[in-house]
């Protein structure tokens, strides 16, 4: 069964539903919550209150949790995965938040397949999903759900020994990212390539694309 394709989906579920709890503890302890958050606050995304958001792939809802952390405008924040165990905990965490500036609407669903219209969000957001899947079949996917002119936020996994240890582990494919970019390029402007301060984990095994459907 190859490790990055469309009929790896049943393993993949069954992976992220047996080790949610413990993924999302390692979550919290590296710090990548507050980093994506401050990246986020330093973009100008142009949201406003009638804004829709979605973070496809969204594991036990770190993302979503940064966005509200940014504490961006937006009408409505959709969260969808794979792993009915990692949206459990996702609904959870977001629960438990004092304030959530945003109503966020957790979704089971495949990034490949997603639930969607075409056109239906203003900002996308992904961060390590798609190691799992075809490059282009991610990327096509992504962009047609978004309006035109609208961002995807891209954090992929990226070839490091940091980046090794998690390809075991969580049983994915590392992409170049010069093969990220070169497939990205087909359906978005690429407008930067953020790398993270390396006193921040994340920059550890992490980096972003900003792009933009054309």
């Amino acid at each position: 069964m190859p490790k990055n394709g469309r009929k790896a989906k049943p393993t993949t579920q069954r992976l992220y539903d047996r080790i949610a709890d413990v993924h999302n503890i390692a979550m919290k302890l590296n710090g990548y919550r507050a980093s994506v958050a401050k990246y986020l606050r330093s973009l100008d995304l142009r949201l406003d209150i009638d804004s829709m958001v979605l973070d496809a792939g969204c594991g036990t809802g770190l993302v979503s949790m940064a966005f509200q952390d940014a504490a961006l405008a937006a009408k409505r924040s959709v969260a969808l995965d794979l792993s009915f165990k990692s949206l459990a905990i996702a609904r959870e965490e977001l629960q438990n938040r004092k304030k959530q500036t945003v109503l966020v609407d957790p979704v089971q669903g495949n990034i490949l397949q997603l639930p969607f219209a075409d056109n239906s969000f203003d900002l996308l957001l992904m961060c390590g999903v798609l190691e799992y899947t075809p490059l282009d079949d991610g990327l096509c996917e992504a962009a047609r759900v978004l309006k035109k002119g609208s961002p995807l936020v891209l954090l992929p996994v990226k070839p490091s020994l940091v980046g090794s240890v998690l390809e075991v582990l969580y049983d994915f494919k590392i992409h170049p990212l010069a093969s990220v970019r070169e497939a990205a390029a087909k359906y978005f402007n690429v407008v930067g390539n953020h790398k993270f301060p390396v006193t921040e984990p994340i920059s550890w095994s992490k980096t972003i694309f900003l792009l933009e459907k054309k």
